[in-house]
């Protein structure tokens, strides 16, 4: 069985037993984490269930496994001819999640 989900912008195509990374920021480690937003979901077969724009009542359940952050992005912006130079770094925070049950209504 899988489902697509929605979170943090993005659309994720999960199943049980699959680490996925998300932007959770205030979940602790081996609390678990409940994704409402399930968008499709389907057993590997026909049988495909669509949701118009989501599946009322189908959950998606995980356990967060670890959080950290992603390597250090650097940006540099300049105005060329004016001595105008910055450069700052971004580690944008995540958080690991293993599914670990996909309910359907």
């Amino acid at each position: 069985m899988y489902a697509i989900i929605e979170t943090g912008g993005k659309q994720l195509k999960v199943s049980e037993g699959d680490v996925i990374k998300t932007d959770l920021h205030e979940t602790e480690v081996g609390k678990d984490v409940t994704f409402d937003r399930v968008v499709l979901a389907g057993n590997g077969g026909d049988s495909v269930t669509l949701g118009t724009p989501l599946i009322s009542g189908a959950s998606v359940t995980g356990t967060v496994v670890r959080r950290d952050k992603e390597k250090k992005i650097l940006v540099f912006k300049y105005k060329p001819k004016k001595r105008v130079r910055k450069l700052t770094g971004h580690r944008q925070p995540f958080a690991e999640v293993k599914i670990t049950k996909i309910s359907l209504p």
